[in-house]
């Protein structure tokens, strides 16, 4: 029986969870895991400030603390924002893996790159992501984070977001020094392959990143 990974959507927006499913579909096909979704419909629409994020952090570990409760319960989770909101409390009530995107983007970008920039979703995150970036003692690492100021529901959107997307991309290439692109937002996931083509440069797309590494977390445990 495959294992399960339960891609955990941290904010209300149906339509991310469903970008993140289509996207996943295709990347992961013939993986020897079993993708299963869910959407925090109690939590904010889009994590845009730290109140979102801190509520969203105690439904997070509440919704896998019930999984693990429930007769198909999850083999890993992986949380679907870039925040990582409720990650560590997510970890303490479980000791099956649970991967944050953010976290395992980073992870990604330092291995493809020297200079990592980042694209925000909306200005007002920026400082979160940094407090996040010191915590994990990556903060030397990231040349530059800048934001398209899109609300999270429209950065999905092809016509509106890819063009903001490549712009503020090449601003942290041309102005700040990256080498490296992450995507700093779930409702991006659609997206990599053209902003990457645009730009010739590395993209790291968190959620797909954060995926294949449950399923190698989780393959690799079963040889």
């Amino acid at each position: 029986m495959q294992p399960t990974i339960l891609v955990l959507n941290p904010n209300s927006l149906t339509q991310v969870t469903a970008s993140i499913a289509e996207t996943a579909s295709v990347q992961f096909r013939d993986a020897p895991v079993r993708l299963a979704y869910a959407t925090l419909t109690d939590a904010p629409p889009g994590i845009a400030t730290q109140r979102d994020a801190d509520r969203a952090a105690v439904l997070v570990a509440d919704a896998i603390e019930r999984n693990l409760q429930s007769a198909d319960a999850a083999d890993a989770f992986v949380l679907a924002c870039y925040s990582d909101p409720g990650l560590a409390a997510a970890r303490e009530v479980t000791r099956k893996p649970v991967i944050g995107i953010g976290q395992a983007a980073l992870g990604a970008a330092t291995a493809l790159g020297e200079r990592i920039g980042v694209v925000a979703i909306t200005t007002g995150s920026i400082a979160r992501h940094f407090r996040a970036y010191r915590a994990h003692g990556l903060a030397q690492k990231i040349v530059g984070e800048r934001a398209v100021d899109l609300t999270v529901a429209e950065s999905g959107d092809d016509r509106l977001a890819v063009p903001r997307i490549i712009d503020t991309a090449r601003a942290l290439i041309e102005q700040d020094g990256a080498d490296v692109i992450v995507l700093g937002c779930a409702g991006m996931a659609a997206l990599r392959a053209r902003i990457e083509d645009a730009l010739s440069m590395p993209v790291v797309e968190p959620c797909m990143t954060a995926i294949a590494l449950a399923s190698n977390v989780l393959t690799g445990a079963r040889r």
